[in-house]
């Protein structure tokens, strides 16, 4: 069969027409990348787990009321999802000084903040994705008022959701981000949550030897990162039982 026409490609994933009219088809590249995309690699195997993972943590979300962009995983590397209007920010949360956020503050990493803190940054690359206040997401149209109170509180479920699942195996989760979409049925319109969410958007530390299991690994050189995902994806119980993956499978039909 022909090959799909591509709507989109990011630094990691790449997005195609689905089979069906408010469907894509959403690819897992190799590619690595970190500091706004000034270290690039490409690890074999990274877009298969990170593939496996988001579709566990969507069908999780899924099964306890909060909607995503995920309909089913088609093969190892892709994703039927619905289409949506992406607002243009990424949502970090945080339960731990890490990061930025630690360079910023001055803080320790790995100390607990006092509550979670919900933070936004606009999405454009060529600017570095610069932190932004809810008044400037208001004023500059990005979400309305109402939106954004819905994108927290979302924000906030998601983050009860993961905490529990990766501590109950042992991972502490630091920080992560997410994307939000917005899908229209009829006149009504509903916020989801979209992009992915694996290794590569989550900041995960073993509970017991703070070794990071996440693409902090690849950015400060500490470890191999498919280890470390082929790690989260075993306690997880994501990867076939003979613990192998297929990171061959390339094509859309």
């Amino acid at each position: 069969m022909a090959r799909r026409k591509k709507i989109y490609e990011g630094k990691a994933k790449a997005l195609y027409e689905g089979p069906e009219p408010g469907t894509l088809v959403q690819y897992f590249k190799d590619d690595a990348t970190a500091f706004n995309a000034e270290k690039k690699s490409v690890i074999e195997g990274k877009g298969v787990l990170n593939n496996r993972l988001s579709e566990f943590f969507m069908t999780g979300l899924s099964n306890i009321g909060i909607p995503t962009h995920f309909i089913k995983r088609l093969n190892m590397r892709e994703q039927l999802i619905r289409q949506c209007e992406i607002i243009p920010l990424e949502v970090i949360v945080r339960n731990f000084a890490a990061g930025s956020m630690a360079k910023r503050l001055g803080l320790e990493e790995g100390v607990q903040l006092p509550r979670p803190i919900i933070e936004f940054s606009y999405k454009d690359d060529a600017l570095g994705d610069p932190l932004v206040p809810e008044e400037y997401i208001i004023a500059f149209g990005w979400a309305s008022q109402q939106e954004l109170d819905d994108v927290i509180a979302l924000g906030l479920r998601v983050n009860d959701y993961l905490s529990g699942v990766m501590y109950g195996v042992g991972i502490k989760l630091i920080d992560f981000k997410i994307e939000i979409g917005r899908i229209w049925e009829g006149d009504f319109m509903r916020l989801v949550v979209a992009d992915e969410i694996s290794p590569d958007s989550c900041r995960l530390w073993d509970v017991e030897s703070g070794k990071k299991l996440d693409k902090d690994v690849f950015r400060h050189d500490i470890g191999s990162l498919t280890d470390a995902y082929s790690e989260v994806a075993h306690r997880l119980g994501v990867l076939p039982s003979n613990g192998k993956i297929d990171a061959n499978i390339t094509q859309i039909n």
